[in-house]
């Protein structure tokens, strides 16, 4: 069971920037075993990055994560008070971003892989990611 950061989710959807081939392989077996996750958070940050021109879709916001969702072997995890409150309680030292806190309970909280390119995540050892 994988959960895929924003920034892996819109790469791979859009089928642009760089995977690793250890990512995609992560990914094509979570495909495989409907083990594929991503926080609703991820579409509140895509949708922040459109409103402020970081990121140019080929369609609205609202369609391209339709398009999302309709995937059947993609899940979106909801914000529930266990992943907002675990979000808070993650141990320290952690950066202060709240999405990136978001993703990575909502990791610990499925007992997931964390997929990301965010170096600052990879050395976080209360949370399994790769890369």
């Amino acid at each position: 069971m994988i959960v895929l950061d924003t920034h892996v989710w819109v790469w791979w959807v859009s089928g642009v920037g760089e995977l690793s081939p250890r990512a995609g392989e992560l990914i094509a077996e979570a495909v495989i075993d409907r083990a594929l996750h991503v926080s609703c958070i991820s579409a509140w940050e895509v949708a922040m990055l459109v409103r402020r021109g970081r990121l140019v879709l080929t369609m609205g916001v609202e369609d391209w994560v339709a398009r999302s969702e309709a995937l059947p072997f993609l899940r979106f995890v909801p914000v529930d008070n266990r992943i907002a409150l675990g979000a808070v309680r993650l141990p320290e030292p952690l950066h202060r971003d709240p999405a990136d806190r978001i993703i990575l309970s909502t990791a610990q909280t499925l007992g997931a892989t964390l997929v990301t390119r965010d170096e600052r995540l990879w050395d976080y050892p209360h949370v399994e990611t790769a890369w």
